[in-house]
This record gives structure tokens, C-alpha cells and sequence, in this order.
């Protein structure tokens, strides 16, 4: 059981009693206790977030919100959460009151998984992934997690850690990668993103056997000073405070703190890896692999497969325009650049064409080459129902080795622990792995 204070800053334009309600239910299904304070006013809320070690704040609009949520007191974990969108936001915002629940379960899982290690693999504040190792010293193969959102910025890679815990506990390392979405920083950079991050498991894999797990702080080289820079807040990943993660050792050699047991780390295995892509995270797992990414299996959690239709059927409000319309936008970064506007969009029915739509559409890619796991639960949007059916037919018409797995369940059940159909697919992911 943990603490966890949830705390709602003055000028909050929400219901009382229904934010009440979010928080109770999630306290419930976590398993933890949990209470929520309404703040009079700014220094009241510094006051009650010194009170617990996990702390939620909705803060209230204005500067000094903003400061509170880069220069937060106290030493725990701190998730800020703003029901509002926030241009250039590094925490979670922009899902509206539901955000409440995903800072609540994000904190939570901070507080129970301090030993995740945070790696950048590029400048931008947004390269980065999370490193969960499980309790092994033999060589263990890895699970790459992307995650979805229909490729907007509001949605960040807290949506996979309630899986990255479930598959570390059964045996697999997982990186949690995220990204930079196309709506700030262009469609080039969010493929090259993907791409890069995870070309960053060669360099990470050999780093893990190096060496024991170190103290926090006492890493060396290049890729600790990474993981210390990120650590500190200057690479900073949604909802995650400074200090409440990716704190763990680097790759050097450097004994514990006096007192403290060692353990060697798990190397990963770089021939038993499966990048999995849940919604229009397999859309862009399933392109790396495409593009030559180095895997043994190819998985689509509820995937969107097929990009020309669905951009003609203009699936959530035309996801696919917006994404793929910006690659070309100017004042985007391009593959390297960090930085960028939005902008562009078409009208509805103005159909996607060109070598951007045939690189980018796992369904006009085929054949992959390797083997694949498409998973689609069956109470989900009927469109990606179609999408993995059809998918799956051309692909083994292609000649890849394909499984099919449609179970009961909707588009938040394919990643969530538990769920039927999380089970048969982590089930299956072991299978193909070990």
C-alpha cells in the first residue's frame, strides 16, 4: 500500500464531486489509499505537496502553475496533470478530466518501479525510453513498446507502463520508447524517432552485462551522463517528475554505496527482440521493421494497418491527414531537427497519395520478412477489425509467417494487464521468444 495525495489548485474548472469520483475508482482498482484536497490558493498547495511521497496536482491556470510544475518541493514523485492542452507541455495534458486517471495510475507506478532506467537516445527532450529489467542474470530477450494516440503529442508512453510491468515480471527486459509526435515536430521526425530509438537496443544491450547495478548518480560514461541529464529534468517525459525514475546505474563498473547488495544485470538479447505497436504505435513498429529494423517478432496491438483507408473513412477526425501532412509542412523539424509548428491538414475526402503513403502504410509494405503477431480485440472500432482481417490475409498471400488473434475485448484491452486477451498475447509473445 502506498500514499497517494491527489491535490486540485484553485480556478480549476472542473465538477467537485466527479473528480472525487476518478480518483476514488482509481484508488480502488490500484489498490492503494488515496485522498484528494481542494487548495486555497498556490503557496497552500506548495504546502500539501510536501505532505506525501506521491502526489498528484491538477495545478490552476497561469505562471505560477507553470513554475510549480518545473520547480515542484519535496523529493517523491510528483505528477502534474492539466485537463487542458499546453503548447510544449512535458507532462501529462490535453486528455481533459479523464488525465486525472492516467496521472493518478502513473504516479503509482513511479512509486512501485523506482528502478526504471530512463536513456535518452537523442537531444530532444522527447528521444527517450524507459528501461525495465526483470529479476534474471542470464540473457533475456527484449520487448519494445510503442505506444499510440493516433500519432498527437497529449498521448505519451505512460499509456504502455501498466505492460511494461507485466512482461519485465515475466522475464523481459522492455523498452519504452518514446517519440516525437508529427503534429509538433513532423511525420520525418517521428519515423526517424522510431527508428532510432530502437537501434539504441545494439548500444544499451552490451552496456547491461558490464557491469553490476550501481548507486544512483555514480554511472560513467556517455550513457550515464544521458540517463543523469534525463533523470534531472532536462529530457523530461510525460508526468514524470525529476528524480522519480531513471535514476539507476549506467554502464560503468563502480561499486554500490557502502551497505549495498549488488546484483549483476540481465544482458538483453539482441537476436530475441519483438517490437510490439499498439493502435498507431504497430503502424509505426510495423514501418521500422519494413525499413530493416532489427527483430524476431512483429506485433500489432488493435493496429492501424491500413493508412489509405484509413484516411479515406477519416478515422478519428482525420488522424492520418494530420500525421502525414505534416512531413513536408514548413517550419517542421525534418529527421534531425527538433522544433516546428503545426500546421497544414486537408479537407475530408482529399485522399493521401505519393512515396510517403506507400513507406508508411504497413499494408502497402508487405511482405515484412518476419514473423508477426496481429492481435485485435473484436468489440473494438470495426474499422481496425477490418484493418488486421485484411491485413492478415494479405500478408500471408505475401508469404509471411502470420498469427491471427481476435479475442472479446476493446481497443484498451489489448494492453491492459489481465484483460483475455493481453494474456493470449503475452502468452504468444513468449512462445515466439523463448
Amino acid at each position: 500500500m502506498c500514499d497517494v495525495l491527489v491535490i486540485v489548485g484553485p480556478g480549476v474548472v472542473a465538477d467537485a464531486g466527479l473528480l472525487g469520483e476518478i480518483a476514488r475508482r482509481e484508488f480502488a482498482v490500484l489498490g492503494v489509499r488515496g485522498r484528494l484536497v481542494h487548495a486555497r490558493d498556490t503557496a497552500h498547495v506548495r504546502s500539501l505537496m510536501r505532505e506525501e511521497a506521491v502526489v498528484v496536482v491538477v495545478p490552476a491556470p497561469g505562471s505560477e502553475a507553470t513554475t510549480l510544475i518545473r520547480q515542484p518541493p519535496g523529493a517523491g514523485v510528483v505528477v502534474p496533470v492539466d485537463l487542458d492542452r499546453v503548447e510544449g507541455a512535458r507532462h501529462i495534458h490535453g486528455r481533459g478530466i479523464a488525465g486525472l486517471a492516467w496521472g493518478i495510475r502513473h504516479a503509482v507506478h513511479r512509486a512501485r518501479h523506482p528502478d526504471v532506467r530512463r536513456i535518452a537516445y537523442g537531444p530532444s527532450p522527447e528521444q527517450w525510453g524507459d528501461l525495465y529489467l526483470p529479476q534474471s542474470e542470464d540473457r533475456v530477450p527484449v520487448v519494445a513498446l510503442i505506444h499510440g494516440g493516433y500519432w498527437r503529442s497529449i498521448w505519451a508512453a505512460d499509456l504502455m507502463e501498466a505492460l511494461c510491468a507485466d512482461l519485465a515480471g515475466r522475464g523481459f527486459a522492455v523498452w519504452n520508447l518514446e517519440y516525437r509526435r508529427p503534429d509538433l515536430h513532423g511525420w520525418a521526425a517521428t519515423t526517424h524517432d522510431i527508428a532510432t530509438g530502437l537501434a539504441a537496443l545494439e548500444e544499451i544491450g552490451p552496456a547491461t552485462a558490464s557491469g553490476p547495478v550501481i548507486a544512483a548518480g555514480q554511472g560513467d560514461g556517455p550513457a550515464a551522463a544521458r540517463e543523469s541529464a534525463v533523470a534531472a529534468g532536462q529530457g523530461g517525459g510525460s508526468g514524470t517528475a525529476p528524480g522519480a525514475a531513471g535514476q539507476g546505474g549506467g554502464s560503468g563498473t563502480a561499486p554500490g554505496a557502502a551497505g549495498q547488495v549488488t546484483r549483476r544485470q540481465p544482458a538483453l538479447d539482441l537476436d530475441r527482440i519483438a517490437v510490439a505497436g499498439h493502435s498507431a504505435g504497430a503502424q509505426l513498429a510495423l514501418r521500422a521493421v519494413a525499413d530493416g529494423a532489427r527483430v524476431a517478432l512483429a506485433v500489432s496491438l488493435a493496429g492501424v494497418l491500413d493508412l489509405a483507408e484509413a484516411d479515406r473513412r477519416w478515422l478519428s477526425h482525420g488522424a492520418v491527414a494530420s500525421a502525414l501532412g505534416h512531413g513536408d509542412a514548413p517550419g517542421h523539424g525534418d529527421a534531425t531537427g527538433d522544433g516546428g509548428v503545426p500546421g497544414g491538414g486537408r479537407a475530408p475526402g482529399d485522399a493521401l497519395s505519393g512515396s510517403g503513403l506507400r513507406a508508411s502504410s504497413p499494408l502497402l509494405r508487405l511482405p515484412l520478412g518476419v514473423p508477426q503477431l496481429v492481435v485485435q480485440g473484436g468489440g473494438d472500432d470495426v474499422n481496425l477489425v477490418d484493418f488486421s482481417r485484411r491485413y492478415t490475409a494479405a500478408a500471408r498471400r505475401a508469404g509471411d509467417e502470420v498469427t491471427y488473434l481476435e479475442l472479446p475485448g476493446d481497443h484498451q484491452d489489448v494492453i491492459t494487464p489481465g484483460t483475455p486477451i493481453w494474456q493470449a498475447t503475452a502468452q504468444a509473445i513468449t512462445a515466439a521468444l523463448t
